[in-house]
């Protein structure tokens, strides 16, 4: 007989199969002798009793038959080589990874224009962004082969079920070596650091099926024809063919969306959330959510992984949120051109770093957007000075995150050094005097951060910060340090799509894709959205 049943045990008895081997049996009724194996489905942590931290673990129990290892397909790829039919896709992110292997898997031929360097080589320019300050507009955080979640991160959870197979999307992930952890944990964590060797897998499969990849070539023209694309030409002067284009080039390739506009097809400003990366000692975020005595260094079970924590506030009618939270984590630098500052966070796989940080962040509409970015003009303060400043300019929210980012640039002093205030302080108005050690390589210069960011952005996450300390006692202190800007949330720019054929309303056979395009809002839906265009693209060409 086989049947799930979930049971709870403590942390220190999740990995022992003789312990869960008891619980099941003391749950069942059943003699530990009739189990003859068993496999986790789901594993979660309960953490709400401040006496006992439970782990709940749904199990697929076998009892009295031979016990059958979990099955895991393994999905067998096309040669497609001598492939009659191809798609490009402008991007080498997770939507166009996976929309290249759903292709092969239908025998079309993928080609993979990607404007970054190969995941190795892309470490090397990441170096010496974080070490001397030095950025390569065309290989960092935000672009290269991976995309922005190869080096932030690689977290695999996502709340887009009606989207695609989720499942399908983490077997794919193990077929190519990610850990089998990933398909029965709560909130799935590949790592930065395990990532590029997955991404590289991929890569290989589908060059040796016959799949070509294009890496330093950056598109910088869409060839139509009545309405119908044919190619794409790349800043090298090279031209490319195919049957149909994905437009998979994730949220920060402004370069595109000014393409869009100026060829008049149809792109559209989409809201998005801009605020900063809160860093707190993560042993305070262990003794907040696992009720341990207060602690500055490693008081948590060894069984028990890095705490996290997800925050959400409305504050006169706009909401204030945590983002990317990652535990045992980094924040690095993620701009992609010089004179502007992003920050964003990332975790190794063991999560073992002495910080915690997340994005705390202020949704962003069109009318906060014209507003800041015309004062930003009058002022001096913004390098776009011929911007069209009507609502309706579908360039608008992407101008006010450029202004935004460029703000911070200054304030922080040049270099990629980060302007940055205690949490305190911050909801104070005053300037610290010091700042806490902090995983930011390039830096921090301690200001105040309402010279950097937004006013409405500044007062909305003070109150916002005052509310999640009393959500978490022991949240709000000055042991954490706010660092400025976290703005790549998601694209400023939506580009339309038809909801039925996936195709762009005015341009047949493009095919807007992804977390860039609007339509996706991390590494899992967006590979599920590059393998529903690319179903969809199988059915027309």
């Amino acid at each position: 007989m086989q049947q799930a049943l979930t049971i709870m045990v403590k942390p220190h008895e999740a990995s022992n199969n003789v312990a869960i081997t008891r619980h099941i049996a003391e749950t069942m009724s059943i003699k530990a002798g009739s189990i003859t194996g068993f496999y986790k489905l789901k594993q979660s942590i309960d953490a709400r009793s401040p006496r006992q931290i439970w782990i709940n673990l749904t199990l697929m129990v076998f009892i009295n038959e031979p016990f059958i290892e979990r099955s895991s397909t393994t999905l067998s790829f096309k040669d497609v080589t001598n492939a009659n039919k191809s798609v490009i896709i402008v991007g080498a992110g997770p939507a166009g990874l996976f929309a290249a292997l759903q292709l092969l898997e239908l025998g079309i031929k993928p080609i993979i224009v990607e404007r970054g360097k190969d995941v190795r080589a892309r470490r090397r320019d990441l170096a010496l962004l974080n070490k001397e300050g030095i950025i390569n507009p065309e290989s960092n955080y935000c672009f290269g082969e991976g995309g922005a979640g190869t080096y932030s991160d690689g977290k695999l959870y996502t709340r887009s079920n009606k989207r695609g197979d989720i499942t399908r999307i983490l077997n794919l992930f193990v077929q190519f070596g990610a850990e089998e952890q990933i398909l029965y944990q709560a909130h799935p964590h590949i790592g930065t650091n395990k990532l590029p060797q997955i991404i590289t897998a991929m890569r290989e499969t589908i060059i040796g099926q016959g799949g070509l990849f294009f890496f330093e070539e950056k598109v910088t023209d869409l060839l139509i024809n009545k309405n119908t694309i044919k190619g794409v030409k790349t800043a090298k002067g090279n031209t490319l063919h195919a049957d149909a284009v994905i437009l998979a080039t994730g949220h920060s390739a402004r370069d595109i969306f000014y393409l869009l506009h100026k060829k008049n097809i149809l792109i559209e400003a989409k809201p998005f959330a801009l605020g900063v990366r809160a860093e707190h000692p993560q042993a305070l975020i262990d003794s907040i959510q696992y009720s341990l005595p207060p602690s500055k260094t490693l008081s948590r079970s060894q069984h028990l992984p890095p705490a996290s924590y997800s925050l959400v506030e409305q504050v006169n009618g706009r909401g204030v949120f945590s983002f990317c939270m990652c535990p045992g984590g980094i924040i690095a630098p993620a701009a992609t051109n010089e004179n502007e500052l992003v920050v964003n966070g990332w975790s190794p796989s063991k999560r073992n770093n002495p910080y915690s940080n997340s994005g705390i962040v202020v949704g962003v509409e069109i009318k906060d957007a014209y507003y800041y970015c015309k004062k930003s003009i009058e002022n001096g303060k913004f390098n776009d000075k011929e911007l069209d400043l009507r609502e309706d300019n579908p360039l608008l929210l992407l101008a006010f995150q450029e202004a935004v980012e460029q703000q911070c640039y200054r304030v922080g002093g040049g270099n990629f050094v980060a302007p940055a205030q205690r949490l305190e302080d911050f909801c104070t108005g005053k300037v610290s005097s010091s700042l806490p050690d902090c995983s930011y390589l390039p830096g921090l210069n301690a200001v105040s951060l309402s010279e950097a960011l937004p006013s409405f952005i500044h007062t909305t996450l003070q109150q916002g910060f005052k509310a999640f300390g009393k959500k978490m006692k022991g949240y709000f202190t000055n042991e954490a340090v706010l660092v400025a800007t976290e703005s790549r949330t998601s694209s400023p720019v939506r580009i339309p799509r038809d909801s039925v054929s996936l195709q762009h309303p005015q341009i047949k056979q493009l095919y807007p894709c992804g977390e860039g395009a609007g339509y996706a809002g991390g590494i899992v839906s967006a590979a599920m959205d590059g393998e529903r265009v690319a179903l969809m693209i199988a059915s027309t060409i």
